[in-house]
């Protein structure tokens, strides 16, 4: 039986909301378990009001590899400084869904005897126990993450994706949405128009036009009572700004303008949530919100909403589709997955499936 459990992935926020299954199937079969978990700054606010974990390690890839390029001396100062704070923590046992030599090397120095994860291209010398892996295919990661329980033989019973807003978010969301116009008794839909920030530059891969959203927005307020909001992090606000003027009915455009917790709140407070794929999605779906999501490159077998329960994913099947596999997207001169995908496809599914 393991007293203190640390989890490391320094992936996106869907990634982290992925691992949530693990977190719960642990503290429901090892409830005195202490868990630690290390992703990097952007996803720690996934983790930051989830009680099942105890401490949160901060673990920036992007500014390790600066600093080892500008100051090795401070490279080796801050690799020390989070090892040391790893090891004083005494696990004895990490899950590491990283797929990175340096993670468990971090994790071997930092005396954690057992340390169990993918042997992704050999990249694992230091896992005691691994799983080969070449991508993710044909069933979700969800369910590769929990086969890693099976190792250490715990039952995979809950399957659920969580995500937790404080109080204080939750209040802030509804005084903002009161202040502009919207009451309590208000049914709103959030359009989240961008998404997929793991992606960086190629994010824009990922998204349906937005001139489809303002469309379908438009359409969804003229034929029903739902005010739409529309979300996003800071590098969408341009995104979104555009929607917002081009519709025809202004949304509320809070894009930009709220932490992350934040933006679960408002996910929260709305009815439906109408996303491409990426963490905006996830995050409503760990929040028990009915979502519409839109899939381009992406295999939603394997990236989609888990459990699959309510919600709807959109997609054009056609012959090259899914084109992202194993960690790499075809370069694709056209995009026909997304840019044929009309706004009568998406439009007939919420119909159909949320009577409005």
């Amino acid at each position: 039986m393991y007293k203190k459990i640390l989890i490391i992935n320094i992936f996106g926020i869907g990634d982290v909301l992925f691992t949530t299954p693990i977190i719960a199937n642990i503290k429901k079969y090892m409830p005195d378990a202490v868990i630690g978990y290390v992703c990097n700054k952007r996803t720690a606010d996934v983790l930051k009001n989830n009680s099942k974990i105890d401490k949160v390690f901060i673990y920036e890839k992007d500014d390790f590899r600066d600093l080892f390029k500008n100051s090795k001396k401070e490279y080796l100062r801050k690799f020390f400084g989070l090892l040391s704070e790893i090891k004083k923590e005494d696990f004895d046992l990490v899950i590491d869904v990283s797929l990175n030599k340096y993670s468990s090397f971090l994790l071997w120095l930092a005396g954690i005897k057992e340390r169990i994860g993918f042997n992704y291209k050999n990249r694992s010398p230091f896992l005691t126990k691994k799983i080969k892996l070449v991508g993710y295919e044909n069933k979700h990661v969800v369910e590769y993450y929990l086969d890693l329980l099976d190792i250490i033989g715990i039952p995979s019973t809950e399957k659920n994706l969580e995500f937790y807003v404080s109080q204080h978010d939750a209040q802030w969301a509804d005084q903002y949405l009161k202040d502009n116009g919207i009451s309590d008794t208000d049914k709103i839909i959030a359009i989240v128009p961008g998404g997929g920030a793991s992606w960086g530059k190629d994010a824009q891969y990922k998204r349906w036009p937005v001139e489809n959203y303002v469309k379908l927005a438009d359409k969804i307020v003229e034929k029903t009572h739902y005010k739409i909001i529309l979300l996003g992090g800071p590098s969408e606000e341009e995104l979104c700004q555009s929607m917002a003027q081009t519709m025809k009915h202004r949304p509320l455009n809070i894009c930009g303008k709220t932490s992350l917790g934040q933006l679960a709140a408002f996910l929260k407070r709305s009815r439906l949530a109408i996303v491409n794929d990426g963490g905006p999605l996830h995050v409503a779906v760990g929040l028990n919100v009915k979502t519409v999501s839109i899939f381009g490159p992406v295999d939603e077998i394997v990236y989609g909403p888990y459990p699959k329960g309510s919600h709807i994913v959109v997609s054009k099947e056609i012959v090259c589709r899914p084109c992202y596999r194993r960690f790499r997207v075809s370069r694709c001169a056209h995009y026909y997955c997304l840019k044929t995908l009309s706004v009568d496809d998406v439009l007939a599914k919420i119909r159909f499936i949320f009577d409005c």
